[in-house]
């Protein structure tokens, strides 16, 4: 018995934090003086007290739980939330899973690069845009450099012509203190 007990209060424990993440109210917490109520099965059990509902919950030895509050009057389901918060998490753990999460690559170059060089950065580019991640290709400057920007400009319009079958510019060149730099969306395929 004392065991049983336990883990009612464990279940309860756990149940009103997950209702606290949230801001569902549970059981206890429901205080209203009517409420719409509904059935573990979906049908609708009419207008009833909030004390009757919660004492028809317990009956059938399940949680009520308010689904609704802004309702006139709020709607509570009969529902074990145990399962219901489980079924949730793996809702919500199955959508992070096929959610593809886009990161920037950054592609750098200097404004004197050799075309071997050049080519091996626009493979490099290639292989990110296939994988379907954004690119961020930069031309630093360094010294008197700085003094030719149109060198970097004329990089980076040969460096998106090499790369235009497999990405668009996002965003167009601009200078970032020593650094000119471009942004390469990946192109879709529909």
């Amino acid at each position: 018995m004392f065991f049983i007990q336990n883990i009612l209060l464990v279940n309860l424990r756990r149940c009103l934090i997950i209702s606290n993440k949230n801001d569902t109210q549970i059981n206890e917490a429901i205080n209203d003086r009517e409420v719409r109520l509904i059935g573990e099965d979906g049908s609708q059990l009419g207008i009833v007290s909030g004390r009757e509902a919660q004492s028809i919950a317990y009956e059938k030895d399940l949680d009520l739980v308010k689904i609704a509050p802004n309702a006139k009057p709020p709607v509570c389901k009969i529902m074990d939330y145990g399962k219901y918060c489980f079924e949730q998490a793996k809702k919500e753990k199955e959508a992070r899973k096929n959610q593809k999460v886009v990161e920037v690559k950054e592609v750098r170059m200097s404004s004197t690069i050799d075309t071997h060089d050049f080519e091996t950065k626009v493979n490099q580019a290639s292989k990110f845009l296939k994988s379907g991640d954004k690119l961020k290709v930069s031309v630093r400057f360094r010294k008197r450099a700085v003094a030719h920007p149109q060198l970097g400009e004329v990089l980076l319009e040969r460096f998106k012509e090499a790369v235009s079958e497999l990405g668009t510019v996002d965003k167009k060149p601009k200078m970032e203190g020593r650094s000119l730099v471009m942004f390469v969306n990946p192109k879709t395929n529909k």
